[in-house]
């Protein structure tokens, strides 16, 4: 598409360039923050900087709902909006910025931008890049409401929502292989994330995802219309239409977040095997409380903790009683290498079967959740 049909299309208008000094002094600032708040990513300070520099700086005006900074890639460019005070344009490019080095170090042999592939993922990949953006920044955290949903967040003006479910994730892999996704366009989080838990449950928070953005995008839409519209008769359909989709942004938010609760901590129950695994998740499951949304009436996760919180008792119980599972095979081994007598192997192949339904015991209790994460 020609660049000015772009930017018309964008909503950006009365354009003028930033002067190379201005542009040295953004360059510089974004590239000692990525590299300071991510040195576990190996990123070059002066590629960094150089790679900036090469971009084409403007102010403009820009649409209301814009979030103050626009890359456009096949043009090399980034705009800001003529609102802000150029000391406020370096934390603003920086979601753009991450972009940016995204495109640059677009190889186009698997597909990926970031976290995104050629059918889904684009709402996980903006909420990881906020992520960086707002780590980068240094952002505190804040708590905020949003369709009735609280949540505590480093980015309150951008993806709160996407950013809080993507944290959530995060949580269970660390986000090492979440932002080497973002900067190197790779499926390491994927494939890491799947080898944690399962393929069926990461596809299915990525589609989520993208379903909750496209929710909130039509949303912003619909918004759009009534501000511009003085027929009663339209604003009484916009107001009834935002109404709706508003309670189904709050909805899906709460079936992805209990959806996560649900399979990440059952997986995780599913794979204790001594009691520092048994300690390490009750702890996990504990300090899960500071990255939920709630809202009036919500239950699920204090549901959840006291079933999982009961079922960790008695799996405690019973690794105390019978033994930790990875002492017992080293006894078993042994006691095949002593006796290869049949009675002691038959005693062996019963005990070991008698364990094996002892560790499949209170799984229901956590389990017992449907698709959307309610109570069955």
């Amino acid at each position: 598409m020609n660049i000015d049909l772009l930017l018309k299309k964008e909503g950006i208008s009365n354009i003028k360039e930033l002067d190379s000094n201005q542009i040295k002094i953004v360059s510089k600032d974004l590239a000692i923050k990525l590299c300071l708040a991510f040195p576990e990513h190996d990123l070059d300070r002066q590629a960094l900087y150089n790679s900036f520099r090469s971009l084409d700086m403007y102010t403009a005006t820009m649409p209301k709902d814009s979030s103050g900074a626009k890359y456009i890639a096949n043009s090399n460019s980034i705009y800001f909006n003529e609102a802000l005070d150029f000391s406020s344009i370096p934390e603003v490019a920086m979601h753009e910025c991450i972009h940016f080095i995204q495109e640059g170090r677009l190889a186009n042999k698997n597909g990926f931008i970031g976290l995104t592939s050629l059918t889904s993922g684009l709402a996980i990949n903006e909420a990881a890049v906020q992520l960086m953006a707002s780590e980068a920044n240094m952002s505190n955290i804040t708590e905020e409401r949003y369709f009735g949903i609280l949540i505590k967040t480093i980015s309150p003006n951008y993806y709160p929502l996407e950013c809080t479910l993507v944290n959530q994730i995060s949580y269970f892999t660390g986000t090492y292989p979440l932002y080497h996704s973002v900067l190197n366009n790779n499926d390491v989080f994927k494939n890491t994330f799947i080898a944690k838990f399962n393929k069926r449950i990461y596809n299915r928070i990525v589609r989520q995802l993208d379903k909750l953005l496209h929710l909130e995008t039509d949303l912003v839409c619909y918004t759009s219309e009534l501000e511009n519209t003085d027929k009663i008769s339209d604003i009484k359909e916009l107001n009834t239409i935002i109404s709706t989709q508003k309670y189904n942004i709050s909805k899906l938010f709460f079936n992805i977040q209990n959806f996560i609760i649900r399979n990440c901590f059952s997986c995780e129950f599913n794979h204790i095997n001594t009691l520092e695994d048994l300690k390490e998740l009750k702890k996990k499951l504990y300090d899960f409380k500071n990255v939920i949304g709630v809202c009036d009436g919500y239950t699920f996760y204090n549901d959840f903790y006291c079933d999982l919180m009961n079922a960790l008792e008695s799996k405690k119980e019973e690794l105390l009683k019978y033994g930790e599972i990875s002492l017992f095979k080293q006894e078993c081994t042994a006691l095949t290498v002593v006796d290869q007598s049949r009675e002691a192997f038959h005693f062996v192949r019963i005990f070991i079967r008698k364990l094996k339904k002892l560790f499949k015991l209170n799984r229901r209790a956590i389990n017992d959740y449907n698709e959307n994460g309610q109570r069955n």
